[in-house]
């Protein structure tokens, strides 16, 4: 797996997502564990990852809100919602 970059990933963005860019330093054992899982489900990216962890965790942690409900629900399950 590639060190983390800054391009949009069409797989996860729609046409009315707005993306915005972050530099993230991650432990090697971290990144080290997500290229072993993409390696393994190659319908995964270091994108789809992050997006689903951190989606999760604000939900986790009580922040309801329908379209991080809907972002999450795909990245887990590959889906796509449309309005």
């Amino acid at each position: 797996m590639q060190e983390l970059n800054y391009h949009k990933n069409s797989k996860v963005l729609h046409d009315k997502d707005e993306v915005i860019s972050f530099k993230c330093e991650l432990q090697e054992n971290l990144q080290r564990a997500m290229k072993e899982f993409v390696e393994e489900h190659p319908n995964w990216d270091q994108y789809r990852i992050l997006q689903a962890a951190i989606a999760g965790f604000l939900m986790q942690k009580g922040f309801q809100n329908r379209d991080l409900t809907r972002l999450y629900i795909g990245n887990m399950f590959s889906m796509n919602f449309k309005e």
